[in-house]
């Protein structure tokens, strides 16, 4: 193959490098905001900051609670608690769903299936006020595990779908010489087709986690103590009706990304399909 030219070299590059400016200087310019003292909204176009300081940071991370208790800790861990309950229970519903909506066909399959695409066509503030009203009937209200099944109901139904679909790429077979050997079904499922679907499994915990990491609405509608806020409630705090607090508003958006970013770096190694590729002979 033929390499391409200098010119055409140079176009692509310069594309790439405008395109990576593009994406980056949002980010930069809230870093700038975070690291620059004074809550003031600067329009100076230039991301790079000409003073340093963690004041922000510092102000943001050491908030505490009327009894003096460190508040913005106690908030990062139901954020934390929140997401991975919501991870576990989305991954473990939609896992054998669409494990069983793959391998069988049942009665009312193909409807399920539609009603749960039909689902996602919805916003989540749509179902606010039911959803108020069951948590309040159940006495989940202000309550970190009534706001992480509300976040796994939104979550199970993209999740089922992504997880059927990774299972109908894994040859049958597999199960079938596993079956023959003795397995039954339920350790074919566990040492078998589970392995084999790590990269679904990690892009459906990713996703579940991140739905529960960044969601605002329907957090800011369910829990009224402080203390049971998640990060995103907190930041919509900084915003006043009058003043907005924009150093301690970027200094926290930088401290809300940071878990997500740690967590991506973390499981990226898995985000790799086709392991089941050449797994049987043709």
């Amino acid at each position: 193959m033929k390499p391409p030219s200098i010119p055409r070299q140079i176009c692509i590059h310069a594309a790439l490098i405008m395109t990576t400016i593009a994406v980056l200087y949002p980010v930069l310019w809230v870093l700038k905001m975070a690291v620059t003292p004074g809550q003031s909204f600067s329009m100076d176009p230039n991301p790079i900051p000409t003073t340093i300081t963690f004041e922000h940071f510092e102000a943001v991370i050491s908030t505490t609670s009327a009894d003096g208790s460190w508040l913005f800790g106690r908030q990062m861990l139901n954020s934390i608690l929140i997401a991975m309950v919501t991870s576990i229970v989305g991954i473990g519903l939609a896992t054998t769903a669409g494990y069983a909506m793959s391998r069988w066909n049942f009665p009312g399959r193909d409807k399920g299936l539609q009603i749960f695409l039909i689902t996602q066509m919805f916003p989540g503030v749509v179902m606010a006020i039911p959803l108020y009203i069951l948590l309040d009937e159940m006495g989940l209200l202000d309550s970190m595990m009534g706001l992480s099944l509300v976040y796994a109901t939104t979550a199970i139904p993209f999740c089922t779908w992504n997880m059927k679909g990774y299972f109908d790429t894994i040859p049958v077979e597999l199960e079938e010489a596993a079956r023959m050997d003795g397995a039954g079904r339920w350790t074919t499922f566990w040492f078998i087709v589970l392995p084999l679907a790590r990269p679904a499994l990690v892009v459906t915990g990713l996703f579940s986690f991140m739905t529960a990491w960044n969601e605002f609405i329907l957090a800011a509608t369910f829990m009224n103590d402080e203390t049971a806020f998640t990060l995103p409630v907190v930041l919509q705090s900084y915003v006043g009706d009058y003043s907005t607090e924009w150093g301690h508003f970027a200094a926290g958006a930088v401290l809300v990304s940071v878990p997500v970013m740690l967590l991506f770096f973390a499981l990226q190694k898995h985000l790799v399909a086709g392991l089941t590729a050449g797994s049987v002979k043709g």
